[in-house]
Protein backbone atom coordinates (compact mmCIF):
# COMPACT_ATOMS: atom_id res chain seq x y z
CA UNK A 1 0.00 0.00 0.00
CA UNK A 2 1.49 4.12 -0.37
CA UNK A 3 1.60 6.20 2.62
CA UNK A 4 3.24 9.05 3.35
CA UNK A 5 6.43 8.07 5.53
CA UNK A 6 9.36 9.93 7.39
CA UNK A 7 12.35 8.51 5.86
CA UNK A 8 14.52 10.79 8.51
CA UNK A 9 13.56 12.92 11.16
CA UNK A 10 13.30 16.83 9.35
CA UNK A 11 13.06 15.20 6.27
CA UNK A 12 9.99 16.19 3.69
CA UNK A 13 7.39 13.48 3.78
CA UNK A 14 7.76 10.95 0.75
CA UNK A 15 4.79 9.49 -0.56
CA UNK A 16 5.71 5.69 -0.65
CA UNK A 17 5.06 2.05 -0.72
CA UNK A 18 4.92 0.29 2.47
CA UNK A 19 4.05 -2.77 4.01
CA UNK A 20 0.13 -3.47 4.98
CA UNK A 21 -0.11 -3.30 7.91
CA UNK A 22 0.14 -5.92 10.78
CA UNK A 23 -3.24 -7.09 12.52
CA UNK A 24 -3.13 -8.14 16.03
CA UNK A 25 -5.61 -10.66 17.59
CA UNK A 26 -6.95 -7.35 19.77
CA UNK A 27 -6.64 -4.82 16.51
CA UNK A 28 -9.21 -3.34 13.59
CA UNK A 29 -7.76 -2.75 9.99
CA UNK A 30 -9.27 0.35 8.64
CA UNK A 31 -9.27 1.59 5.31
CA UNK A 32 -8.88 5.43 5.96
CA UNK A 33 -11.16 7.71 3.93
CA UNK A 34 -10.31 10.97 5.72
CA UNK A 35 -6.76 12.00 8.42
CA UNK A 36 -6.74 14.89 10.41
CA UNK A 37 -3.72 17.36 10.46
CA UNK A 38 -2.39 18.03 13.66
CA UNK A 39 0.87 20.29 14.83
CA UNK A 40 1.76 17.33 16.66
CA UNK A 41 2.45 15.28 13.23
CA UNK A 42 4.85 18.46 12.52
CA UNK A 43 6.30 18.35 15.86
CA UNK A 44 7.10 14.48 15.23
CA UNK A 45 8.43 14.80 11.80
CA UNK A 46 10.77 17.46 13.15
CA UNK A 47 12.05 15.50 15.76
CA UNK A 48 11.14 17.86 18.66
CA UNK A 49 9.46 14.90 20.92
CA UNK A 50 12.11 12.18 20.41
CA UNK A 51 13.03 12.57 23.69
CA UNK A 52 9.95 11.78 25.14
CA UNK A 53 8.34 10.11 21.95
CA UNK A 54 10.99 8.45 19.85
CA UNK A 55 10.14 6.93 16.57
CA UNK A 56 12.07 4.64 14.49
CA UNK A 57 12.59 5.95 10.89
CA UNK A 58 11.36 5.12 8.67
CA UNK A 59 8.23 5.64 10.07
CA UNK A 60 4.02 6.15 8.69
CA UNK A 61 2.77 9.41 10.04
CA UNK A 62 -0.82 10.79 11.22
CA UNK A 63 -2.70 10.16 14.48
CA UNK A 64 -6.50 10.92 13.32
CA UNK A 65 -8.57 9.39 11.03
CA UNK A 66 -12.09 8.32 10.02
CA UNK A 67 -12.83 5.49 7.47
CA UNK A 68 -14.18 1.23 7.34
CA UNK A 69 -13.39 -1.46 8.78
CA UNK A 70 -11.86 -4.11 6.58
CA UNK A 71 -10.84 -7.27 8.88
CA UNK A 72 -11.02 -7.56 12.78
CA UNK A 73 -8.19 -9.96 14.52
CA UNK A 74 -9.83 -13.11 16.09
CA UNK A 75 -10.38 -11.73 19.84
CA UNK A 76 -12.14 -7.96 18.32
CA UNK A 77 -15.93 -8.60 19.56
CA UNK A 78 -16.69 -4.92 18.90
CA UNK A 79 -16.34 -3.74 15.30
CA UNK A 80 -16.78 -5.71 11.92
CA UNK A 81 -15.93 -5.19 8.75
CA UNK A 82 -18.54 -2.45 7.27
CA UNK A 83 -18.32 -0.49 10.21
CA UNK A 84 -17.65 3.26 9.71
CA UNK A 85 -15.18 4.65 12.70
CA UNK A 86 -13.11 6.90 14.15
CA UNK A 87 -9.62 6.94 15.78
CA UNK A 88 -6.83 8.87 17.44
CA UNK A 89 -4.13 6.02 16.82
CA UNK A 90 -2.09 5.55 19.94
CA UNK A 91 1.63 6.86 20.27
CA UNK A 92 4.07 4.26 19.54
CA UNK A 93 0.82 2.82 16.73
CA UNK A 94 0.62 6.27 14.74
CA UNK A 95 0.09 5.41 10.61
CA UNK A 96 -2.95 7.57 9.19
CA UNK A 97 -1.53 9.47 6.27
CA UNK A 98 -1.81 5.82 4.81
CA UNK A 99 -4.24 3.47 2.68
CA UNK A 100 -4.73 1.41 5.80
CA UNK A 101 -4.13 1.27 9.12
CA UNK A 102 -4.27 -1.18 12.21
CA UNK A 103 -6.18 0.21 15.51
CA UNK A 104 -6.19 -1.29 19.15
CA UNK A 105 -9.61 -2.29 19.68
CA UNK A 106 -9.86 -0.27 22.79
CA UNK A 107 -9.03 3.38 20.61
CA UNK A 108 -11.89 2.77 18.12
CA UNK A 109 -15.33 4.01 18.17
CA UNK A 110 -17.86 4.18 15.88
CA UNK A 111 -18.55 7.35 13.93
CA UNK A 112 -20.99 9.89 14.77
CA UNK A 113 -24.03 9.31 12.59
CA UNK A 114 -24.93 12.75 12.52
CA UNK A 115 -20.94 13.94 10.40
CA UNK A 116 -19.20 13.32 7.48
CA UNK A 117 -15.94 11.27 7.49
CA UNK A 118 -14.21 14.27 6.94
CA UNK A 119 -15.87 15.65 10.42
CA UNK A 120 -15.16 12.88 12.04
CA UNK A 121 -11.37 12.85 11.46
CA UNK A 122 -11.30 16.11 12.33
CA UNK A 123 -12.06 15.48 16.33
CA UNK A 124 -10.33 12.65 17.84
CA UNK A 125 -7.06 14.30 19.10
CA UNK A 126 -8.67 17.61 19.87
CA UNK A 127 -11.84 16.16 21.44
CA UNK A 128 -9.95 13.60 23.48
CA UNK A 129 -7.24 16.26 24.98
CA UNK A 130 -10.73 18.52 25.47
CA UNK A 131 -11.99 16.16 27.18
CA UNK A 132 -9.02 14.94 29.26
CA UNK A 133 -8.33 18.45 30.22
CA UNK A 134 -11.84 19.66 31.32
CA UNK A 135 -13.23 16.17 32.80
CA UNK A 136 -10.42 13.61 33.44
CA UNK A 137 -7.88 16.22 34.92
CA UNK A 138 -10.03 19.92 35.65
CA UNK A 139 -13.48 18.06 36.91
CA UNK A 140 -14.68 20.95 35.27
CA UNK A 141 -18.49 21.31 37.11
CA UNK A 142 -21.57 23.35 36.39
CA UNK A 143 -21.16 27.40 37.71
CA UNK A 144 -17.26 26.93 37.30
CA UNK A 145 -15.04 29.53 35.59
CA UNK A 146 -12.90 28.42 32.89
CA UNK A 147 -10.21 29.89 30.21
CA UNK A 148 -9.25 28.60 27.08
CA UNK A 149 -6.63 30.10 25.49
CA UNK A 150 -6.96 30.24 21.28
CA UNK A 151 -10.12 29.31 21.50
CA UNK A 152 -10.87 29.93 17.29
CA UNK A 153 -7.91 26.87 17.21
CA UNK A 154 -8.37 23.04 16.95
CA UNK A 155 -8.65 21.86 20.88
CA UNK A 156 -10.18 25.21 21.62
CA UNK A 157 -13.16 25.36 19.08
CA UNK A 158 -13.76 21.89 20.77
CA UNK A 159 -13.03 23.13 24.56
CA UNK A 160 -15.62 26.00 24.29
CA UNK A 161 -18.32 23.91 23.41
CA UNK A 162 -17.44 20.88 25.99
CA UNK A 163 -17.13 23.51 28.52
CA UNK A 164 -20.17 25.50 28.03
CA UNK A 165 -22.43 21.91 27.90
CA UNK A 166 -21.12 20.96 31.53
CA UNK A 167 -22.52 24.37 32.57
CA UNK A 168 -19.45 26.44 32.98
CA UNK A 169 -18.80 30.09 32.51
CA UNK A 170 -16.64 30.08 29.40
CA UNK A 171 -13.94 32.89 29.16
CA UNK A 172 -11.36 32.59 26.22
CA UNK A 173 -8.19 34.54 23.95
CA UNK A 174 -9.20 35.06 20.28
CA UNK A 175 -8.25 37.74 17.70
CA UNK A 176 -11.05 40.12 17.13
CA UNK A 177 -12.50 38.91 13.43
CA UNK A 178 -12.66 35.54 15.57
CA UNK A 179 -14.65 36.96 18.53
CA UNK A 180 -18.36 36.11 16.89
CA UNK A 181 -17.16 32.52 15.80
CA UNK A 182 -15.99 31.73 19.32
CA UNK A 183 -18.94 33.24 21.07
CA UNK A 184 -20.76 31.12 18.64
CA UNK A 185 -19.55 28.13 19.87
CA UNK A 186 -20.09 29.59 23.76
CA UNK A 187 -18.12 31.38 24.60
CA UNK A 188 -19.61 34.40 27.75
CA UNK A 189 -16.25 36.50 27.52
CA UNK A 190 -13.66 36.96 25.04
CA UNK A 191 -10.62 39.07 25.35
CA UNK A 192 -8.80 39.99 21.98
CA UNK A 193 -5.04 38.98 22.50
CA UNK A 194 -3.98 41.42 20.49
CA UNK A 195 -5.31 44.65 22.13
CA UNK A 196 -6.11 43.02 25.38
CA UNK A 197 -4.28 41.95 28.02
CA UNK A 198 -6.36 38.96 29.90
CA UNK A 199 -4.59 39.01 33.25
CA UNK A 200 -6.29 42.77 33.73
CA UNK A 201 -9.39 40.97 32.00
CA UNK A 202 -10.25 38.32 34.25
CA UNK A 203 -9.80 36.70 37.96
CA UNK A 204 -10.89 34.36 40.04
CA UNK A 205 -11.00 31.79 37.42
CA UNK A 206 -11.10 28.26 38.44
CA UNK A 207 -9.18 26.43 35.31
CA UNK A 208 -7.45 27.46 32.54
CA UNK A 209 -6.87 25.39 29.52
CA UNK A 210 -3.03 26.73 28.03
CA UNK A 211 -2.45 25.64 24.45
CA UNK A 212 1.17 28.18 24.40
CA UNK A 213 2.92 27.75 27.11
CA UNK A 214 5.98 30.37 28.16
CA UNK A 215 4.89 33.50 29.56
CA UNK A 216 1.07 33.12 28.70
CA UNK A 217 1.38 30.08 31.25
CA UNK A 218 3.06 31.88 34.05
CA UNK A 219 0.34 34.69 33.59
CA UNK A 220 -2.57 32.29 33.49
CA UNK A 221 -1.40 31.42 36.86
CA UNK A 222 -1.91 34.74 38.32
CA UNK A 223 -5.41 34.90 37.22
CA UNK A 224 -6.88 31.50 39.27
CA UNK A 225 -8.53 31.69 42.19
CA UNK A 226 -6.71 30.17 45.66
CA UNK A 227 -6.79 25.84 44.75
CA UNK A 228 -7.58 26.48 41.09
CA UNK A 229 -5.11 25.05 38.17
CA UNK A 230 -3.73 25.64 34.81
CA UNK A 231 -3.43 22.24 32.51
CA UNK A 232 -0.94 23.18 29.88
CA UNK A 233 -0.85 20.93 26.40
CA UNK A 234 1.95 22.77 25.34
CA UNK A 235 4.26 22.39 28.34
CA UNK A 236 6.36 22.19 29.86
CA UNK A 237 6.48 18.60 30.79
CA UNK A 238 6.17 17.14 34.20
CA UNK A 239 8.28 13.89 36.14
CA UNK A 240 3.77 12.94 36.19
CA UNK A 241 4.06 12.64 32.43
CA UNK A 242 7.43 11.17 32.33
CA UNK A 243 6.22 8.01 34.49
CA UNK A 244 3.03 7.89 32.77
CA UNK A 245 4.82 7.23 29.46
CA UNK A 246 7.29 4.68 31.48
CA UNK A 247 10.66 7.12 31.34
CA UNK A 248 13.76 6.18 32.55
CA UNK A 249 15.27 7.86 36.08
CA UNK A 250 17.17 10.62 34.13
CA UNK A 251 14.16 11.55 31.65
CA UNK A 252 12.24 11.65 35.01
CA UNK A 253 14.79 13.94 36.10
CA UNK A 254 14.89 16.69 32.62
CA UNK A 255 11.63 16.93 32.78
CA UNK A 256 11.10 17.42 36.70
CA UNK A 257 13.46 20.32 36.00
CA UNK A 258 12.05 21.70 33.26
CA UNK A 259 9.04 22.16 35.27
CA UNK A 260 10.34 23.40 38.46
CA UNK A 261 10.19 27.04 38.07
CA UNK A 262 6.53 27.13 36.79
CA UNK A 263 5.85 24.34 39.48
CA UNK A 264 7.35 26.50 42.36
CA UNK A 265 5.21 29.42 41.11
CA UNK A 266 2.09 28.05 40.96
CA UNK A 267 2.80 27.00 44.38
CA UNK A 268 3.32 30.89 45.59
CA UNK A 269 0.47 31.50 44.20
CA UNK A 270 -1.56 28.51 45.87
CA UNK A 271 -2.77 26.82 42.66
CA UNK A 272 -1.15 23.60 40.44
CA UNK A 273 0.24 23.40 37.45
CA UNK A 274 -0.15 19.96 35.59
CA UNK A 275 0.94 19.15 32.14
CA UNK A 276 -1.47 17.19 29.76
CA UNK A 277 -0.32 15.26 27.01
CA UNK A 278 -3.19 13.31 25.79
CA UNK A 279 -4.16 9.42 25.33
CA UNK A 280 -5.81 7.61 22.65
CA UNK A 281 -8.93 6.17 24.24
CA UNK A 282 -11.93 4.37 22.31
CA UNK A 283 -14.03 4.61 25.52
CA UNK A 284 -13.64 8.94 26.03
CA UNK A 285 -14.53 8.61 22.34
CA UNK A 286 -18.06 7.38 22.69
CA UNK A 287 -18.80 9.53 25.30
CA UNK A 288 -18.11 12.15 22.74
CA UNK A 289 -20.05 10.56 19.83
CA UNK A 290 -23.27 10.87 21.90
CA UNK A 291 -22.43 14.47 22.30
CA UNK A 292 -21.82 15.18 18.94
CA UNK A 293 -24.51 13.31 17.36
CA UNK A 294 -27.08 14.98 20.34
CA UNK A 295 -25.86 18.30 18.86
CA UNK A 296 -23.90 19.71 21.68
CA UNK A 297 -20.61 19.11 19.91
CA UNK A 298 -20.12 20.27 15.98
CA UNK A 299 -16.48 19.43 14.41
CA UNK A 300 -15.07 22.63 12.73
CA UNK A 301 -13.30 22.02 9.65
CA UNK A 302 -11.52 25.34 8.54
CA UNK A 303 -9.76 23.60 5.44
CA UNK A 304 -10.15 20.29 3.37
CA UNK A 305 -7.18 19.10 1.28
CA UNK A 306 -6.91 15.75 -1.25
CA UNK A 307 -5.06 13.39 0.77
CA UNK A 308 -2.10 14.26 -2.10
CA UNK A 309 -1.57 17.46 -0.49
CA UNK A 310 -1.09 16.26 3.09
CA UNK A 311 3.07 17.32 3.23
CA UNK A 312 2.06 21.11 2.01
CA UNK A 313 -0.85 21.02 4.55
CA UNK A 314 1.08 20.16 7.64
CA UNK A 315 3.61 22.40 6.50
CA UNK A 316 1.18 25.62 6.46
CA UNK A 317 -0.34 24.82 10.02
CA UNK A 318 2.58 26.75 11.51
CA UNK A 319 1.01 29.98 9.56
CA UNK A 320 -1.62 29.62 11.24
CA UNK A 321 -5.51 31.57 10.16
CA UNK A 322 -7.66 28.41 10.27
CA UNK A 323 -10.81 28.28 12.23
CA UNK A 324 -10.41 24.59 13.60
CA UNK A 325 -8.83 21.97 11.78
CA UNK A 326 -7.61 21.12 8.34
CA UNK A 327 -8.78 17.42 7.04
CA UNK A 328 -7.51 15.68 4.66
CA UNK A 329 -9.94 13.51 2.43
CA UNK A 330 -9.53 10.86 0.17
CA UNK A 331 -11.18 11.27 -3.62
Amino acid sequence: MKAFVVGGYKDPLEFAAVAEPVVAEREVLVEVEAAGLNPLDEKIRRGEFRQILPYKPPFVLGHDLAGTVVAVGSKVRGFQPGDEVYARAADHRIGAFAERIAVAEADLARKPTSVSMGEAASLPLVALTAWQALVERGRLRAGQQVLIHAGAGGVGSIAIQLAKHLGATVATTASAPNAEFVRELGADVVVDYRTQDFEQALGGVDLVLDSLGGANLEKSLRILRPGGKAIGIAGPPDAAFAREIGAGTALRLATSALSAGIRRRARKLGVTYEFLFMHASGDQLRELTALIDSGAIRPIVGKTVPFDQIPAALGALGHGGIRGKTVAVKV
